[in-house]
């Protein structure tokens, strides 16, 4: 075996000797792997096409062991280190160039406990890993709502998916870590141990340790919940949005109703010459009696007319997945987004006029409604800053082909500037890679600060910064 060409944290060439690769190779129980070994090219590989990184090394972890070896292993040779749980984030920051990936995937383990209703979470696992085992006794973490997302990244973000207005986010629901710190140390967080490093984590995301387990409390939710699309006319989308806009505000925290912009997919329950139009999707999810969530939907069916509906009770695990298809691995991708104040009608004229300008017809409007039960928890109990604001608007921007990326990414540019008069912060796990400054948006002044002072306690060198970044 050759020298390994790698880069250091401050971006200086060096050459790994290949007795140190070998001598890692001996010490894991998992896999090391170099550019020329099979199966290397897929591994790299994350879930925003636009990313084409090569890493040094990538070790496959089995166990915290492994994470402990590879942190004190790049530790000694200065190497740059990225994180891979699910490899789910827009930014593609768990693959970095030239350096070393700690990919925690094989670590997929879950263990419910249905008498204390918690679930023991390994930090590679992904939703659908979880909903696989805690529906076995009808209960769910408060969570994403795509079953391919990792649950390391989500969680250490905040968290929120379609239960979470009744259940709270998911970082509300984290009862405790193993985390490895920069110095290669394995420690249990909770609100007993380590409560500031635990504070930390629950939103600052990525930059206090590697996450090798998360525990949960789960929410009794049963194995079917009443929900479906609602798909209106987008000649009516002004109406529709005002509607929306007052009337998701008076709803019980049981019920979760979102809207998607976007072209029709060519969805079985809609008539076939709908397929490829503009469209106004209306999600939603209604945790309680069947009778009572017909109810609170058909003010909604009314507003103005549709194209089509499927509502119905749904297993569970089937609605998480359900839209999984229209964000597969392997697009381009590129997002910019904002907590806004309020669904204003200058900003309904403006999400209607670039939603008439969409650059594919894979690019979706997604304005979920927020408040509810993590709108109670006081803001500084956690990391998480922008839990009052009640809608978030993603401008998620989806393609095919490398020649479309300056029109796509323009797009959505504009129309976050667009836009930006009706915000108030960010979602840290919205960011593409926007820099410094823009990290800041996701936290208030004083959490920021406080963030700060955990990194410096726990990782002064900044050894894990292929992150949205808070420099010690």
């Amino acid at each position: 075996m050759k020298e390994i060409l790698y880069l250091t944290n401050e971006r200086r060439e060096k050459n790994l000797p290949a007795q140190a690769v070998e001598e890692l190779r001996a010490r894991l129980r998992g896999r090391l792997l170099c550019e020329d070994d099979s199966g290397y090219d897929d591994l790299r590989q994350v879930w925003n096409g636009m990313i084409d990184r090569k890493p040094a090394l990538i070790v496959q972890c089995i166990g915290a062991h492994d994470v402990i070896e590879s942190i004190r292993f790049a530790r000694t040779h200065d190497i740059a280190t990225a994180v891979k749980g699910g490899g789910h984030n827009v930014a593609g920051m768990a693959v970095c160039a030239k350096g070393l990936m700690i990919d925690l995937s094989p670590m997929r383990s879950v263990h419910v406990d249905a008498q204390q209703k918690t679930v023991r979470v390994g930090g590679g696992c992904l939703l659908g890993d979880v909903d696989c085992e805690t529906q076995r006794n009808g209960l769910a973490v408060s969570a994403g709502i795509v079953s391919h997302t990792g649950v390391a990244g989500l969680t250490l973000g905040g968290g929120f998916g379609w239960i979470s207005r009744k259940h709270g986010l998911s970082i509300d629901n984290l009862l405790s870590v193993d985390l490895v710190t920069a110095e290669g140390q394995l420690l249990t967080a909770s609100p007993e141990a380590h409560p500031e490093l635990f504070w930390a984590i629950r939103g600052g995301g990525g930059n206090f340790g590697i996450v090798v387990s998360f525990e949960f409390k789960c929410a009794e939710i049963g194995t079917e919940v009443y929900s479906g699309l609602i798909v209106k006319k987008f000649e009516d989308a002004r109406q529709y949005i005002q509607f929306h806009r007052d009337y998701v505000r008076t709803l019980p925290d049981e019920m979760t109703v979102w809207m998607v912009v976007r072209h029709a997919p060519p969805l079985p329950f809609l008539p076939a010459e709908v397929h490829g139009k503009m469209i106004v999707v209306v999600p939603f999810v209604w945790l309680g009696n069947e009778a009572e969530g017909r109810d609170l939907i058909r003010p909604i069916q009314e507003a103005t007319p549709s194209h089509a509906e499927a509502i119905g009770m749904n297993p569970w695990a089937a609605w998480q997945s359900g839209f999984d298809g229209l964000v597969g691995h392997g697009a381009r991708n590129y997002w910019k987004s904002h907590h806004i104040t309020g669904l204003s009608d200058e900003c309904i004229d403006q999400t209607i006029a670039f939603g008439e300008t969409m650059p594919s017809a894979e690019c979706e409007i997604f304005i979920p409604h927020m408040e509810g039960a993590p709108s109670r928890v006081p803001i500084e109990e956690t990391a998480f800053s922008h839990r009052k604001t009640p809608f978030v608007l993603n401008i998620h921007t989806r393609w095919q082909d490398a020649a479309d990326d300056d029109r796509c990414i323009a797009w959505a540019r504009d129309f976050h500037a667009a836009t930006q008069a009706f915000a108030q912060g960010v979602y840290v796990n919205f960011l593409s890679e926007e820099g410094d400054e823009r990290v800041k948006e996701a936290y208030t002044e004083s959490v920021w600060d406080r963030l700060v002072k955990v990194k410096r306690q726990y990782d002064p060198d900044n050894f894990f910064r292929m992150n949205q970044n808070i420099k010690p």
